[in-house]
């Protein structure tokens, strides 16, 4: 009876470690499977993917960290997979867990190209992350003067404070005027002021 007891709680264990790597592969699911085909930079699957009828994959996002493929083409300043997501009706404005846009993410990076991409397709240029702070509010951290005039160009809030009370144009003024970035402020606000409505794009927020 022993060997059949034995070969029984053997086959138990078995049985048990076979459903425990269930979970692991039902992760594999079409989302999953799409964002790693961006990841891979794998064309063919990422269309294939999206090609099913009713598919929405393109908004997916990472269960873990709240990120969309656009995210994660922003992140390796990709031009060329970010706008094959844009064109394929990727929404600009989905936060990560934190809060961050794939255009912040793209500020914070100086990807210009990237903010460029995400402006023209409606992204919005003041969402704040967790911190409150907004795409400008960083570049002005980083002295990114080209970002800086990016963004103001395209409605940026130089006004618009953190989570501590501070806006971009407080911590311009912090930096003193050597640093030109509050100089830089007021020049791009009064061209944005004089300039005609039609050469702006992009939401004013």
């Amino acid at each position: 009876m022993l060997p059949g007891v034995f070969r029984k709680v053997a086959f138990a264990l078995v049985a048990g470690l076979s459903l425990t790597a269930v979970p692991a592969a039902a992760q594999f699911t079409d989302g999953y499977n799409f964002l790693q085909a961006v990841k891979d930079r794998n064309g063919t699957k990422a269309i294939e993917l999206l090609s099913e009828p009713g598919s929405t994959l393109i908004v997916t996002r990472d269960q873990t960290t709240g990120e969309t493929a656009l995210h994660i083409t922003v992140r390796r300043r990709d031009e060329t997979w970010t706008k094959f997501l844009l064109d394929r009706g990727a929404n600009p404005n989905l936060a990560d867990k934190k809060g961050v846009t794939p255009l912040a993410l793209a500020a914070s990076l100086g990807f210009v190209e990237g903010v460029e991409l995400l402006v023209k397709n409606g992204a919005r240029v003041d969402v704040p992350n967790s911190a409150g702070e907004t795409p400008l509010i960083s570049a002005v951290h980083r002295r990114d003067m080209a970002m800086i005039r990016l963004l103001l160009k395209n409605g940026a809030n130089a006004d618009r404070t953190d989570n501590s009370g501070r806006s971009a144009r407080d911590y311009a003024k912090l930096m003193g005027a050597a640093s030109g970035v509050l100089d830089e402020i007021a020049r791009i606000e009064a061209e944005r002021k004089t300039a005609p409505a039609a050469d702006a794009y992009g939401p004013d927020i």
